[in-house]
């Protein structure tokens, strides 16, 4: 399938981009340990029936971070607006999600269906215990070892709490490696300012119109279980599925399962 690359001048970023296929627009929003690699399976397999767009957020990828003020749903925003797209179906992953919510709130009448997959949620912070990892990363951190941070990152994110890396197929754990990475030593540079819409997400929810599918994976952390959970009690128009065996990139570990769900939930919401 033909795929259309690029990069779009957007907020004094150059924001790299990927289009493929034809009919309504259905945009890709990537994890915060990851870049827009992480929907190749999705990318195929959404095509046949949708515009799909996916990118590389300002700081990840191909994308570098710049000097500045910014926010993801901004970029967003006007990435949309370079490509045409007055209006698209959003599906978005952790941070991702986050971005997608943040959208959705700014703009309802350019968002059509909601796929929030492990999703954060801008201004909430449960009172859950940080992973096991975290004393070893903020000492990683610390030493400048960018590679240890990124696989200890991958154990809490990939693996989750209740399975080793031996329990994970070792081309997923390698690829978030190889994509966290990057990210890491982008927010090392110490470019670019994120500012967080006022008041948050959290706070917003009941104002969410469109129908929306939470997906979260059975081996992810509590703390998006939490987060799920508050999505779950406060958006109006909300289904949520749990993918059994595995983390946080259900959409990489089981792909033919996740597209059959997102798929399936488009369907039914036309």
């Amino acid at each position: 399938m033909l795929r259309e690359t690029g990069m779009a001048e957007v907020n004094d970023a150059r924001i790299y981009y990927e289009v493929a296929g034809e009919g309504d627009p259905l945009v890709l929003v990537h994890a915060g340990i990851a870049d827009s690699r992480m929907w190749e399976d999705q990318l195929t397999a959404f095509a046949y029936r949708y515009r799909v767009i996916r990118h590389d957020m300002r700081g990840f990828g191909m994308t570098a971070m710049v000097e500045g003020p910014f926010s993801h749903h901004e970029d967003l925003r006007a990435l949309l607006d370079s490509l045409d797209v007055e209006r698209a179906h959003l599906v978005g992953c952790s941070m991702g999600g986050g971005a997608v919510l943040d959208f959705a709130l700014e703009y309802p009448q350019r968002v059509g269906n909601l796929v929030l997959v492990g999703s954060a949620v801008g201004g909430f912070g449960p009172d859950i215990d940080p992973p096991r990892q975290w004393d070893e990363i903020l000492a990683a951190e610390e030493a400048g070892d960018l590679e240890r941070v990124s696989e200890l990152e991958v154990q809490v994110w990939v693996d989750g709490p209740g399975r080793s890396p031996e329990d994970v197929d070792a081309s997923v754990r390698d690829l978030v490696r190889e994509m966290n990475l990057i990210a890491l030593r982008n927010e090392a540079s110490g470019l670019g300012d994120e500012w967080e819409p006022e008041p948050p997400a959290a706070d917003r929810l009941p104002d969410v119109q469109a129908p929306t599918l939470l997906i979260v994976g059975d081996e992810d952390q509590p703390s998006v279980f939490a987060a799920a959970d508050l999505l779950e009690r406060e958006l109006p128009n909300v289904r949520k599925v749990v993918m059994h065996g595995t983390a946080h990139v259900p959409n990489m570990e089981r792909p033919e399962e996740f597209n059959r769900i997102v798929l399936d939930f488009l369907r039914d919401h036309r």
